[in-house]
């Protein structure tokens, strides 16, 4: 299992980026548009710095999937999904020990899981088809 950094494809890094961006986009929009309080929320971070640190985090996990598929030897869209599936169950599991914790609402535990389980296949499913 050894990553060949020189056979990482970009334009499937770029492609899974945007597909980040455009499905948080849609995310976003979704979950806050019905939202009930349309004042800024006490832990939401001002301004466009957000915006700036979601592309940010967008890119590098579109990079780690693409290694990990990589490093798998992942080779078709079902295997990448798998991989992706497998990242998804294990920050899923991050947020079941903060949930376990009080540290957030099971509501939001549930829509947590979902996004990532769904973006991170999402992810695998592009690195291993492209």
């Amino acid at each position: 299992m050894f990553v060949e950094w020189d056979e990482l494809n970009v334009i499937a890094i770029i492609l899974a980026t945007l597909l980040y961006m455009v499905y948080g986009g849609i995310y976003y929009s979704v979950r806050l548009g019905g939202d009930k309080y349309p004042e800024k929320k006490p832990l939401e971070m001002a301004g466009p710095m957000k915006y700036i640190v979601s592309v940010i985090v967008a890119f590098i996990s579109s990079f780690v999937v693409a290694v990990l598929v990589q490093a798998t030897s992942a080779e078709s869209i079902t295997e990448g999904s798998l991989v992706g599936l497998m990242i998804g169950f294990i920050i899923s599991l991050v947020y079941l020990k903060n949930r376990l914790f009080g540290l957030m609402t099971h509501r939001s535990f549930l829509i947590a899981i979902g996004d990532h389980l769904v973006i991170f296949t999402l992810l695998g499913a592009l690195h291993g088809l492209i």
